[in-house]
C-alpha cells in the first residue's frame, strides 16, 4: 500500500492526526535504562505498544540511533513495527539532500535497507535531489519547506526576484512540476501558523508534517486551524513530549496519557 493511502486509513482508523516522533536519548531514558545506548531498541517499543492505536504515523529520527551506533536497533525497530502495528506508516526523518550516485544510495538506505514508507528530504539542491527516490513506488518524499527553528528565517524567509519568499517556492514547486506521481509532502513548522497557513493555500492537497508541537511550544488548536483540511492531510509530530513523559518504570504508560491528550486537542481543533 502507498504511503498515500496507509497515511489516510490510519488517521481514519485511529481518529488521530498525532505522529509520534522516535528520538531516543539514553541519557533520558527511565531507571533501569538511562544511560543504556543498547536498550534504545527496548525503550522506543515499549512507546509503539502504548501509543500505536493512537497515531497516524511513526517517525524515527535517524541521528538519534547513529549517533549511538544504533541503526540496528533502528532496524529492528522498524521491523518491529511492521509486525505489531502494520497499519501505521513510517515516516524516516533523515533529511537527506544530494543529486545523482549518492541520492540513490541514500533512497536505497532509506527505503530498501530501513523499509520506510516515506522519508524526509532537503529540496535545495533542486530537482535532480528528489528524482532518485522516484522509482521506489507509493513511498513518500516530504520535503523541508518552512521549518519549525528559529534559523530557518535565515533562508527559508528570503524573499525572490518573483516575490515569493524561498518556502513560498519551494511549496509551489512541490504542489506543481515536481510532484510527477503525486507523492511529495512538505514539512511545515507548527511555531509559524501564518506560514503554515500559506503553504496550505499554495499546496491545498499535499500532506503536511508539522514538527513543533509539544516541547517546542507549537500550538496544536492553531496548527490545525491553520492546516487541516478534509482533502489536505496534516502529520502532526511530537516527540519529547510523548517520549520522556514519565521517568519511572510507568513511562510507556504516561506517553500514552500525553499521546491521548494531544490526539484528543488535535480531534477538538479540527471539529
Amino acid at each position: 500500500m502507498s504511503f498515500a493511502r496507509m497515511l489516510a486509513a490510519a488517521t481514519a482508523r485511529h481518529d488521530s492526526l498525532l505522529c509520534v516522533g522516535l528520538d531516543p536519548d539514553p541519557a533520558r531514558f527511565p531507571a533501569g535504562m538511562k544511560g543504556d545506548a543498547s536498550r534504545i531498541f527496548d525503550f522506543c517499543a515499549r512507546i509503539v505498544d502504548a501509543t500505536k492505536d493512537l497515531v497516524c504515523a511513526f517517525k524515527p529520527q535517524i541521528a538519534y540511533f547513529a549517533a549511538h551506533r544504533a541503526e540496528d536497533q533502528l532496524e529492528q525497530l522498524m521491523a518491529y513495527i511492521r509486525r505489531n502495528a502494520p497499519e501505521v506508516p513510517v515516516i524516516l526523518d533523515a533529511k537527506r539532500g544530494d543529486i545523482g550516485s549518492t541520492a540513490e544510495q541514500y533512497a536505497r538506505e532509506a527505503f530498501v535497507r530501513y523499509q520506510a514508507d516515506a522519508v524526509t528530504l532537503s529540496p535545495f539542491m533542486g530537482f535532480d535531489s528528489i528524482e532518485p527516490y522516484l522509482p521506489y513506488d507509493g513511498k513518500g518524499l516530504i520535503l523541508l519547506c518552512r521549518t519549525s527553528n528559529p534559523g530557518g528565517s535565515d533562508l527559508q524567509f528570503q524573499t525572490l526576484d518573483s516575490g515569493d519568499r524561498l518556502f513560498e517556492h519551494v511549496a509551489r514547486l512541490a504542489a506543481g512540476a515536481w510532484n510527477r506521481d503525486g507523492r511529495l509532502g512538505l514539512v511545515v513548522g507548527a511555531t509559524f501558523p501564518q506560514e503554515l497557513a500559506r503553504v496550505r493555500e499554495l499546496a491545498p492537497t499535499l500532506p503536511l508534517l508539522i514538527p513543533g508541537v509539544g516541547a517546542q511550544g507549537g500550538d496544536a488548536a492553531a496548527t490545525v486551524r491553520a492546516a487541516w483540511r478534509p482533502d489536505g492531510p496534516i502529520i502532526v509530530n511530537s516527540s519529547r513530549a510523548v517520549l520522556y513523559a514519565g521517568a519511572g518504570e510507568d513511562f510507556a504508560a504516561q506517553a500514552r496519557t500525553v499521546a491521548l491528550a494531544t490526539r484528543a486537542e488535535l480531534a477538538a481543533a479540527r471539529g
